[in-house]
């Protein structure tokens, strides 16, 4: 056995307090939990989640909130990274309905703010004003998100956040934009402004008049400032003749900048006022600093939650970008990880912001029972970039981020993901690779812990039924490993000699699958596909190799082992010829010798997967044009349901068309021979009126033939209530009940206008119900009529109804109130006049079913002029 992998050997066996002597480093060791934070660190720069962090920083709205997005942290539990991802759930949806989305306008970072004014200093207007307006947007955030019924969780996180309005609007009175302290804040500063401005307007008029009187002795006729004065541009010869104090100098010599003597008494007073308006408001601003540092713990905690709705806005918009999906943690270590169709973020954000390659997915399915998963395959065919997107998954479900798949992602909680990807090679510690990498992974073996015994890892799932010698030690182990433990190992036990670097690989990985719920690793060593035919923990995976273009498919298989294919990536990068015929013979040689070709079987799988694969699209292809074809014979049926539909409407709509334009001429007709307009016989002894009711009643048989009927439904017990709607079958219209009599035989119903009385045998339900006849009345020992006696059959002022002077409908209702309490006939006097309102009457009666005939009444009791009506 070589010294380099004994050195390798005692490193694993003792941990990093050998590892000083083996490879040669520093004899300082941090304590466990020291390495534990430090193998996790480098894990997450070797998966560039600070690259990650990077991108979603570039969504948020403030600074703050992209100084929290780069440092994106990482939950410490389960419970808080769900919260997470309920949060940016909700901030997603909101975002997406609110019309340019959830605004962080007028948000700032007031911490240092707060923080001078909690300690008693003064800020100043500008960083005062940024409090105001943050407070106001603080305030329109919290009036936009809160709904505790489609937003509880940032519902929740704002509920009990303090605006402070009445600090706001203190802050807005006092200093106007810009930051400048307001006139109105003080009414000392605005007395005092007031002063100043009259001082400055006095010197600018006596400067101006110096510029008229002084003309020839000026070079230039502007007022100019020099250290804070007002100066005159005066030729050099003419300084003495001016008079006041020489400020500067041009270059040339020839022009001296002078403050003329008048305006220096002006200016030294403005000077003085101004340095009493800065005291002003160096008072007001500490004053209002005071008010701030008041509230501090609750601008603190505002601060905190604006920062955290920043972060989850900018979560929620980096996974829509992303085109990603909310996963669902599970806080038990031994859940299955189910990704499908997983792309690498980061080759996902260079493929849509740079124009990078498209990226191609990979599918994850990984059962409770399954530890480790070593993936085989050529070089430069993806399995890097798979451990890679496996590990950055794990991380961005537990941070609260989408994860970019197909399907609802499900995966358990990773509290630890450690990973030895890359080359650490070091000369200043005097590592080679191989050492670099073992380095690593002793340090990843410290992280995890000691292995739970067997009867731990037996109950690792759930508590024990039965106690027993073993509990104590499952406890502990459940307790002391909260969540899983992802490790992502590439090229395990590369870097020396093969058979060396194979026996060591497969024991590591046999001492991961105790102590890790999920171990991937890749390989070229053929000896670690045959794992899972000995333990079931064990599965095999390979990237995909295209043998006719010999390149790679950077698809992944889940279950059959690769091959490395490297003698046909060394023909397809130009390698002579006679030296790959010559490895070619000698890696036969040696497969005999084995007793076997690994590759072979492995040749034989894939050829098996490509048969399968093909069976499997043709199959798809068959199953699409059956779809295809049934969806168009569903179609096609449709159309002639609805075709027959409406062919047989058009005969209805023909038929009953024909009808009305027949009955209407029945009416006509009628109408002309009442009024004696036609009076002819015909040749065959019957009278046109008779003809003309023999064709009316041959088109309500017609009519009756050919009119669609409803499904009518027995309903025993069924009874009309007041508001009900029922069929009145005479008119064959529906109509809706206003009142029913005590005896339950008689409805008044109102079918449009139209309101009349019905006996309940008259009317039936919309769906075709029948009425039940109510019980009958107990026997009761009063005065009355015996039943079936009849009334009067001589005319009375009981009997007698005079409509007279009325309107049609006013008639039909005076007659139906006379008729519903009638018991015998009935005379309505309607006179003669233009006949209009007997028609209408006789009209409404032929339809009225509790009528059992019509006739003119005897010449003594008024003939045609009144109308006898006998009830049934």
């Amino acid at each position: 056995m070589s010294g380099e992998l004994l050195a390798a050997l005692a490193l694993l066996r003792d941990g990093n307090a050998a590892a000083p002597a083996a490879v040669g480093i520093g004899t300082a060791q941090p304590t466990t939990g020291g390495v534990a934070a430090a193998i996790a660190a480098e894990a997450l720069e070797l998966l560039e989640w600070p690259r990650l962090a990077g991108h979603v920083a570039g969504f948020a709205s403030t600074a703050a909130g992209e100084r929290h997005c780069a440092a994106l942290p990482l939950p410490s539990n389960c419970r808080h990274s769900q919260e997470l991802l309920a949060e940016t759930t909700e901030l997603l949806g909101l975002d997406g309905v609110l019309e340019g989305g959830l605004s962080f306008r007028g948000v700032a970072d007031i911490a240092q703010t707060v923080q001078l004014c909690a300690k008693g200093g003064t800020a100043g207007g500008e960083a005062l004003l940024a409090v105001a307006t943050t407070l106001a947007a603080a305030r329109r955030l919290r009036r936009q998100i809160e709904d505790g019924v489609l937003r509880p969780i940032t519902t929740a996180l704002v509920e009990d956040l303090r605006t402070l309005p009445e600090l706001e609007q203190q802050l807005h009175f006092a200093i106007e934009e810009g930051g400048r302290v307001a006139d109105r804040a003080s009414p000392a500063l605005e007395g005092l402004r007031r002063q100043l401005q009259g001082v400055r307007a006095e010197r600018r008029e006596r400067l101006q008049d110096l510029i008229r009187r002084w003309s020839a002795l000026l070079q230039d006729t502007v007022v100019a400032e020099r250290n804070g004065r007002p100066v005159l541009a005066v030729k050099a010869g003419a300084a003495s003749q001016v008079g006041g104090i020489v400020h500067a100098s041009s270059a040339s010599g020839s022009t001296v900048f002078v403050e003329p003597q008048a305006v220096i008494p002006l200016g030294n007073r403005i000077r003085e006022l101004e340095g009493r308006e800065r005291e002003i408001e160096e008072e007001i601003l500490l004053e209002l600093s005071g008010l701030v540092g008041a509230e501090a713990a609750a601008l603190d905690h505002l601060q905190m939650v604006l920062i955290r709705l920043d972060g989850g806005v900018a979560r929620a918009r980096y996974g829509a970008w992303l085109g990603a999906v909310r996963p669902e943690l599970e806080a038990d270590a031994a859940a299955p990880f189910e990704l499908r169709e997983l792309r690498h973020p980061l080759l996902l954000w260079q493929e849509r912001r740079e124009g990078g390659r498209p990226v191609v997915p990979v599918s994850l399915r990984v059962g409770p029972e399954l530890r480790v998963g070593a993936i085989t395959g050529p070089n430069t065919g993806g399995k890097t970039v798979t451990l890679k997107s496996v590990g950055l998954a794990a991380l961005m479900a537990r941070a609260g981020l989408f994860v970019p798949c197909s399907g609802t992602p499900r995966l358990p909680w990773c509290g630890q993901v450690l990973a030895d990807i890359g080359d650490e090679q070091s000369l200043q510690q005097n590592l080679s690779t191989f050492s670099g990498h073992i380095r690593r992974i002793a340090r990843i073996l410290e992280a995890l812990g000691a292995a739970p015994p067997a009867a731990a890892m037996e109950l690792r799932a759930a508590e024990p039924q039965e106690a027993g010698p073993a509990e104590p030690e499952a406890r502990k182990w459940t307790s002391s490993h909260r969540g899983a433990s992802l490790v992502l190992l590439d090229e395990v036990g590369a870097g020396t000699d093969p058979t060396e670097g194979a026996a060591l690989a497969a024991a590591l990985l046999r001492e991961l699958a105790d102590r890790a719920r999920l171990t991937v690793a890749t390989t070229h060593f053929g000896e670690l596909k045959a794992l899972k035919y000995a333990d079931p923990r064990f599965e095999n995976a390979s990237v995909a190799f295209d043998v006719e273009t010999l390149s790679p498919t950077y698809h992944l298989l889940w279950g059959i082992p690769g091959r490395s294919n490297a003698l046909a990536i060394a023909s397809r990068l130009g390698l002579d010829g006679r030296v790959l015929a010559a490895a070619a013979e000698q890696l036969a040689a040696a497969g005999e010798e084995e007793g076997g070709d690994v590759n072979r079987v492995i040749e034989g799988l894939e050829q098996q997967r490509r048969q399968q694969q093909e069976a499997a699209e043709a199959a798809a292809v068959v199953l699409a044009r059956t779809e295809l074809l049934h969806e168009e014979l569903l179609a096609r049926w449709e159309q002639q349901k609805e075709q027959s539909a409406e062919l047989q409407e058009q005969r209805r709509q023909q038929l009953e068309r024909s009808i009305r334009e027949g009955q209407g001429e029945v009416r006509r007709l009628i109408r002309r021979l009442r009024k004696g307009a036609a009076a002819a016989e015909r040749g065959d002894g019957r009278s046109a009126g008779e003809v003309a009711r023999q064709a009316g009643q041959r088109l309500k048989r017609l009519e009756a033939e050919h009119r669609p009927e409803l499904p009518r439904r027995e309903h025993a017990g069924w009874r009309p209530v007041v508001g009900d709607r029922v069929r009145v079958l005479a008119l064959g219209k529906a109509a809706e009940v206003l009142a029913i009599t005590a005896d339950g035989l008689e409805l008044t119903v109102r079918c449009g206008v139209l309101r009349s009385t019905v006996a309940l045998a008259a009317i039936e339900g919309l769906n075709g119900e029948k009425p039940a006849p109510p019980a009958p009345p107990p026997v009761t020992v009063r005065s009355r009529r015996a039943p079936g006696s009849r009334g009067p059959q001589v005319r009375t002022e009981a009997n007698t109804v005079d409509v007279r002077g009325l309107r049609v409908h006013e008639a039909e209702a005076a007659v139906e109130d006379r008729l519903r309490g009638a018991n015998g006939p009935v005379w309505v006097i309607h006179g003669i006049g233009t006949g209009k309102l007997k028609r209408g009457l006789r009209e409404w009666l032929a339809g009225v079913p509790y009528v059992e005939r019509v006739v003119d009444a005897e010449q003594g009791d008024g003939g045609m002029g009144c109308t006898v009506i006998w009830v049934k």
